[in-house]
């Protein structure tokens, strides 16, 4: 395996920061509150690390590219987090019902509508950069409880490139959101940027 230089770092994360501004566009017209999705940081970690900035659960979302691309992604969010996006997705102010308690089904399916919208503008964003074109299909969202996951079959790849995102939503989010790339399709995704100079 290559080595991770610093421009693949670099590339993936302006590649990143470009998709998570049109993804935090389509964020703020759901939600009617300013979203901004900034500042990534770009490192390789083994598939062990994956989730070891998070210490109970959260909700991951798993992303499969169609057309352009071979293989999946992942992005992850905090449960209060998503909790808070339901709540504003329920029409509440962020501080509702849907707020807290446990994470629901009906979570889980704000968030899926929300991440299909954000997902959906981040390859239309990919497309347009590579001038290629990049599809996906609807993203599956799961809540999972750290000590308990473990990686999909479907990714065989043992380092993934990992972004992590600050995320602010109003005055409501403060957080991370992180962004999980198998090493192999990271370095797919490099080699179309390399391409369209």
């Amino acid at each position: 395996m290559d080595l991770f230089s610093k421009e693949e770092a670099d590339v993936m994360g302006e590649i990143s920061n470009i998709c998570m501004g049109s993804s935090a566009t389509s964020l703020n017209v759901m939600l009617n509150q300013p979203v901004n999705i900034t500042t990534p940081s770009v490192h390789l970690v083994h598939k062990n690390e994956l989730l070891s900035d998070y210490e109970k659960s959260c909700v991951i979302i798993k992303v499969q590219y169609t057309e352009g691309l071979i293989g999946n992604n992942l992005l992850v969010l905090k449960d209060a987090d998503a909790k808070i996006i339901t709540d504003l997705m329920m029409g509440g102010d962020g501080h509702g019902k849907y707020s807290e308690g446990d994470m629901t089904d009906l979570h889980i399916s704000a968030v899926s509508e929300a991440m299909n919208q954000m997902t959906a503008s981040a390859a239309t964003a990919m497309s347009k950069l590579f001038d290629h074109k990049i599809d996906i299909s609807p993203p599956s969202v799961k809540s999972v409880v750290i000590e308990d996951f473990e990686v999909a079959d479907d990714f065989t790849d043992d380092m993934f490139v990992k972004i992590n995102f600050k995320m602010t939503i109003g005055s409501l989010i403060d957080s991370t959101m992180v962004q999980l790339y198998p090493y192999d399709l990271a370095h797919s995704i490099y080699q179309l940027f390399q391409r369209r100079k």
